[in-house]
């Protein structure tokens, strides 16, 4: 299920995210939970880019490109997503549920925590 980009970040459920990603859509994935959390679980091509660094990281990123934001329950990356907009990016997604809601409807091998 594909979903139109506008003036707001929209939501992207973890199965449907899957599904792009096993279809070969370029997503840019990025996790922004702190680096302990990430060793403790992450979703396979995510980049990690803890919180208080995204202002720092987003010159790698493309103004144009799909980004889809997550962290572990999905308000980290609310905000992440609420300051990308601000920042002029134009294709912007939270993951529904963060790594939790991963682990459980995706990918169960991911530790919960």
């Amino acid at each position: 299920m594909t979903q139109a980009f506008d003036a707001s970040f929209a939501s992207i459920d973890p199965s449907d995210l899957a599904e792009q990603l096993e279809r070969g859509d370029r997503i840019r994935l990025v996790d922004v939970r702190e680096h302990l959390e990430s060793r403790i679980a992450s979703v396979k091509g995510s980049e990690l880019v803890p919180l208080g660094t995204l202002p720092d990281a987003v010159g790698r990123f493309g103004l144009d490109e799909e980004i889809v934001v997550m962290c572990h329950h999905g308000i980290r990356s609310q905000m992440a997503c609420e300051f990308l907009l601000q920042s002029g990016f134009t294709r912007v997604r939270n993951l529904s549920g963060g790594i939790d809601r991963w682990s459980i409807e995706v990918d169960p091998t991911v530790p919960r925590y």
